[in-house]
């Protein structure tokens, strides 16, 4: 049996873990708790460590019956095959969530137009408004100063 990579419908994770899991599928789907913070309160919530992906362990011949839950889209594929994931690669991962040092993670994400306030250097302390996104870095406007910065998504805070 291998792992495989199933691609969901966004914010469908947990739902297509449990109806899977009910088929009798062994599945892995690694979440994050995250504090999310409203106007009136503040919330822990489980949030997908990886973003509309859950992964399955079952033989080839089986992996036709994932298609039965709602939400599952496809499968993730590498060079025409579905993508394989290694047992010590789910391991790890299993291992790092583990871990007491992940309860310090927060995930971030900025769109377009998220008000950000640069955390380090030479622009510290300056806000701005996020105009494009990166991978790992992000071009916002400086209306203060009348510039566009590019910025490390590691050094901004919302």
């Amino acid at each position: 049996m291998n792992w495989y990579v199933l691609y969901v419908k966004p914010q469908s994770e947990k739902k297509v873990a449990s109806a899977l899991e009910k088929l009798g599928v062994k599945v892995f789907c690694p979440t994050l708790e995250e504090v999310r913070v409203w106007s009136d309160r503040k919330k822990k919530i489980q949030v997908p460590l990886f973003k509309s992906y859950v992964f399955v362990c079952l033989p080839n011949t089986a992996r036709q019956q994932v298609f039965a839950v709602p939400g599952v889209v496809r499968y993730l594929f590498w060079l025409g095959k579905p993508a394989v994931v290694r047992d010590e690669e789910i391991a790890a991962i299993q291992d790092w969530l583990s871990d007491e040092a992940v309860a310090d993670v927060q995930v971030r994400t900025y769109t377009p137009g998220t008000e950000v306030k640069i955390a380090a250097g030479h622009f510290k302390g300056q806000k701005g408004v996020v105009q494009e996104v990166g991978r790992k870095r992000l071009k916002m406007v400086i209306k203060s100063l009348g510039v566009i910065v590019e910025a490390r998504l590691k050094d901004l805070v919302k």
